[in-house]
């Protein structure tokens, strides 16, 4: 059975599992209209036990800069990888976020007996692997994942707002604000943006027009 030190109450374990290193996977920025999307992939220590791991989307910056530093620390291994916007432009978003988390898994050090996945959907991967919707709130490999990825996405974002400060990437990290759509109708998509992503492709068809 899977080892209770992995889960919270809200878990049952389940029969079939096997016993062995498990590995939490979430991912960041399936929505924006530009920048990549990064997905992580976690070990947790049961030695070192980190307190306050949540759905990274529940913290705040502060607190996911923190618990950022002390997964990277404590953690037996992590991985964090990315899908490119031409790679979401030309496989389309969601296939995309599949790559980019069969790639943070097969950048662990360790190799997990299975592997837990936030949300409905699973990458294709070698190992035994198990979807779980919200996992992100009752997972603690997969909330520390969470935090690796937000947290890694949204320091490329601000150094994409530092080359293009008036897009506003500062506030918004790609997301389809109103400042956002606002800067792209009057600047116009960068190579950052997600071509296939209505908003940009409105203002590159206006554009051509």
């Amino acid at each position: 059975m899977r080892s209770k030190k992995f889960l919270r109450p809200e878990q049952a374990s389940l029969a079939w599992d096997s016993p062995g290193l498990l590995a939490g996977v979430d991912e960041a920025g399936r929505g924006p209209l530009a920048g990549p999307v990064v997905a992580a992939a976690v070990i947790l220590d049961d030695m070192a036990p980190i307190k306050g791991l949540a759905d990274s989307k529940k913290l705040t910056e502060r607190q996911r800069e923190r618990l950022y530093d002390e997964i990277r620390a404590k953690a037996l291994c992590c991985s964090v990888a990315q899908a490119s916007v031409s790679e979401i432009d030309s496989l389309n978003i969601l296939q995309a976020t599949m790559l980019a988390m069969r790639r943070a898994v097969q950048g662990l050090r360790l190799k997990p007996v299975k592997v837990l996945v936030d949300g409905n959907r699973l990458p294709s991967l070698d190992v035994m692997a198990e979807a779980v919707v919200g996992g992100d709130a009752l997972v603690p490999a997969i909330s520390a994942a969470s935090i690796l990825a937000k947290v890694t996405r949204d320091r490329l974002l601000m150094e994409l707002h530092e080359r293009h400060p008036d897009y506003g990437f500062d506030r918004h990290k790609g997301y389809g604000t109103a400042q956002h759509l606002e800067a792209l109708r009057r600047l116009g998509p960068l190579p950052e943006h997600r071509r296939t992503f209505s908003p940009v492709a409105q203002c590159l068809g206006r554009e051509a027009a």
